[in-house]
């Protein structure tokens, strides 16, 4: 069965012309970029799968001049809906995007299509002695052009910054089929709008990444790995604050609280002090001269006031049984709730305890568990809603127990998203952190790169109320 129809006939010749074996339009082809990580899916009316920057640029023109959505996609590792096509059109999948992996390491920069993993990234890297600090925990499957459009950052975020921090130029097709080159090979530059830095994180509504200048940052020397234990969310919450108070800045700073330990003992057989209420997984990097006296230092630190104990792996395989613990965590959390909700909210790092108290009472006030880890450095907190939404009461709790979410969040001097976006899921709630002028601008913003409002529709931003 065709998906097709309902396309302008004239449409689809030039897409057959342009893309030949590589348009899809059988139902059952279509389907598998129907969806992401989230719960939302819809049938694309066709599916193009890109290799140059040139058919890029031909597919965006030809639905600008047609007026039909288009909709890009990496491998749709994504948790909020960005890139199913809900309202129709077609579906861009840039995964066969892979011309170009170019390090240079005398300028220590990296130029990469974005069809290519962060991990082949990093692999590509490190034969030059480099990594590129973004790393999320996706990276094997995630595509480079996936994480531009998401600023998608992971663990080393606290230490080297998100995607904005470490891109240096973009090639781009904006809504009209027009190419837009940003930045350089050059790590300073003041010429003109940040124009990099607003395509990252815009989750495709702007234009099409089709290549990446990348700043790449040497690889460290040594790594040491630390696990502490705390008997209450305060004290661990005072350990993340003077821990990102002192000069040394961990490379990660992870957080599980009660419910995710919780978790963790009756999924696995892993030790875990039966007194722990949180635990901090805390990483270093550096040099190899100064690694084991900046490990002790940290390890003071950590052990404060409510500390039941803090551990320094020495080996590999003692860094390995250490994240043992975290890594345990999703897999528990898929069998206990398969269809959670799993939310990225962030937070001043010294509101992390009333983040967590708060996340507390809406679940007993709700009935909703809640269980949260994340990047604590930052104050990025996963928060997820497990419950079954084949049951219309839980389902009905879950959602206002999430609003309620938002709005704790929000109260605490937060935002909505700190790396996963706001797709689908979450732009209802986009009006409480923005104000109306914000909107109005992005809005502009949106019209100007995107006059036919072609590239990813209703993604983003809430729906303008005055455009009917």
């Amino acid at each position: 069965m065709s998906t097709s129809e309902g396309l302008p006939r004239a449409l689809l010749k030039a897409l057959r012309d342009l893309f030949g074996e590589a348009l899809l339009t059988r139902a059952a082809d279509c389907w598998a970029y129907g969806y992401d990580n989230s719960r939302q899916q819809a049938l694309p009316q066709a599916v193009c799968l890109a290799q140059t920057h040139e058919q890029v640029a031909a597919l965006v023109r030809l639905c600008a001049r047609h007026r039909v959505p288009l909709v890009t996609r990496g491998r749709g590792t994504g948790t909020t809906g960005a890139v199913v096509p809900a309202r129709g059109g077609i579906v861009l999948s840039t995964e066969h995007m892979r011309q170009t992996l170019d390090i240079d390491p005398a300028n220590r920069l990296a130029r990469v299509s974005p069809g290519y993993t962060n991990q082949e990234l990093q692999e590509a890297a490190a034969e030059h002695g480099f990594f590129w600090p973004p790393d999320p925990t996706s990276s094997a499957v995630c595509t480079i052009g996936g994480n531009l459009a998401y600023n998608s950052a992971g663990p080393r975020a606290v230490k080297y910054g998100t995607p904005r921090e470490n891109t240096l130029g973009l090639t781009a097709v904006t809504g009209s089929g027009e190419t837009l080159v940003t930045g350089g090979r050059t790590t300073k530059g003041v010429v003109g709008y940040d124009l990099t830095r607003l395509l990252i994180g815009s989750e495709g509504t702007l234009a099409v990444i089709t290549e990446a200048i990348l700043k790449l940052t040497p690889l460290a020397q040594a790594r040491r790995t630390l696990q502490a234990a705390y008997d209450s969310i305060e004290a661990a919450a005072r350990a993340v604050s003077d821990l990102m108070a002192q000069p040394l800045t961990p490379c990660a700073l992870e957080f599980m609280d009660a419910q995710a330990l919780a978790m963790v003992r009756d999924y696995s057989e892993l030790p875990l002090p039966a007194e722990a209420r949180a635990l901090l997984m805390i990483e270093l990097d550096g040099s190899e001269d100064a690694i084991d006296s900046d490990a002790q230092q940290v390890r003071r630190i950590a052990a404060n006031p409510g500390c039941l104990g803090v551990e320094l792996a020495r080996t590999d395989e003692e860094v390995a049984r250490l994240w043992r613990t975290r890594k345990a965590l999703s897999p528990a959390l898929r069998n206990v709730a398969p269809k959670k909700i799993n939310e990225d909210v962030v937070v001043p790092v010294s509101r992390l305890p009333a983040l967590i108290g708060g996340l507390e009472a809406l679940s007993r006030r709700h009935g909703i568990p809640i269980v949260n880890f994340g990047h604590a450095g930052n104050g990025n907190i996963h928060v997820n809603l497990l419950f079954d939404p084949d049951d219309p009461a839980q389902q009905a709790a879950a959602e206002a127990c999430l609003a309620d979410v938002f709005s704790l969040v929000l109260s605490l001097e937060g935002s909505l998203s700190g790396e996963h976006g706001i797709g689908r899921v979450k732009k209802a709630f986009v009006d409480q952190e923005l104000s109306p002028v914000a909107l109005d601008l992005m809005r502009a913003l949106k019209r100007q790169f995107d006059p036919q409002g072609i590239l990813n529709p209703g993604v983003a931003l809430p729906d303008d109320p005055a455009a009917g």
